[in-house]
């Protein structure tokens, strides 16, 4: 089966927790080419100020890393919108700030994918939370994942859902029925094994988002990914059962030394062990575009 292999380059991080991650645009444009010379379909990336080394989610900043990346490479390239509540993010925003940069990345035809995710979590690290140190609370509320969604209709956008927790799936698929037009998300089961949310990356646990998802959005494509976790053990079971796969420096162990590249390629390996092949970014786009079956609300 023809299975879709996702890159997350940097994420939130900056590179006092994730060192190897790209920052510049050149850099970001060279790790999406080489990911994408690797196998890699989609290519997810976080936009920086290179003055400040900080996220800034800025069509400024994202539009020329697209153009660029666009024209040497076939692949959907998908933004992500402000962390809110991380310690980029400033002050809190509305759903229209803060898919200001989406929004007009998908009038310019420059994207075919975004983030909207369903739903709130607390973002920890286990050995912050022993040390005393707390988190951060990753806020998206209903109002902004309508307004995502809203713009997943109006521009036949597919909606990137990350689930950290059951519950984002639950309410994810109800608001995808509550808005008409709007394309099949992607779900996306966030797994980790240093942050404290949702599930470890074990069997279980993934039976246990299938079967969610089985009654909430039958058909739906899904993905296992995470934060702070190396998703290889699961890459064979999710293959088996008909999903797909990101990896990538934002998903990787915080203090990594393995690049994108080489993430890239050892997924690449592992869904061949486990029969699949990775799909190219026209073979995505088909995927996309097939008709899915949804439960009644």
């Amino acid at each position: 089966m023809d299975v879709w292999l996702e890159v997350a380059l940097n994420g939130p991080w900056a590179r006092e927790r994730q060192p190897l991650i790209p920052v510049t645009a050149d850099e970001i444009v060279a790790d999406a080419l080489d990911a994408a010379d690797a196998g890699a379909a989609v290519v997810h990336f976080h936009a920086y100020d290179e003055h400040t080394g900080r996220q800034r989610d800025a069509y400024e900043l994202y539009a020329p890393v697209i153009e660029r990346i666009r024209a040497s490479a076939d692949v959907v390239c998908c933004p992500t919108i402000p962390f809110a509540g991380g310690p980029d993010a400033g002050e809190p925003l509305g759903p229209a700030e803060r898919f200001a940069a989406v929004e007009r990345l998908l009038e310019a035809g420059l994207i075919e994918w975004s983030v909207v995710d369903p739903g709130s979590v607390n973002i920890a690290l286990a050995a912050d939370v022993a040390a005393g140190r707390e988190g951060f609370v990753y806020a998206n509320p209903e109002s902004h994942v309508r307004y995502g969604l809203g713009l997943a209709a109006a521009h036949a956008m597919i909606p990137s859902y990350a689930i950290y927790e059951p519950g984002f799936l639950r309410l994810g698929a109800a608001l995808h029925r509550a808005t008409p037009g709007a394309p099949q998300p992607v779900y996306r089961f966030m797994f980790s094994d240093t942050f404290r949310f949702g599930f470890p990356p074990t069997a279980w646990a993934l039976d246990a988002y299938l079967r969610l998802l089985q009654e909430e959005a039958p058909g739906s494509p899904w993905m296992v990914a995470g934060l702070g976790v190396e998703i290889e053990p699961l890459v064979a079971a999710a293959v088996r059962a008909g999903g797909h796969v990101r990896v990538g420096l934002e998903d990787a162990p915080l203090g990594t030394g393995v690049g994108n590249r080489a993430r890239v390629e050892r997924a690449v390996r592992a869904i061949a062990a486990a029969g699949g092949r990775p799909a190219s970014a026209a073979g995505v786009r088909a995927a996309c575009a097939a008709p899915v079956i949804r439960p009644r609300p």
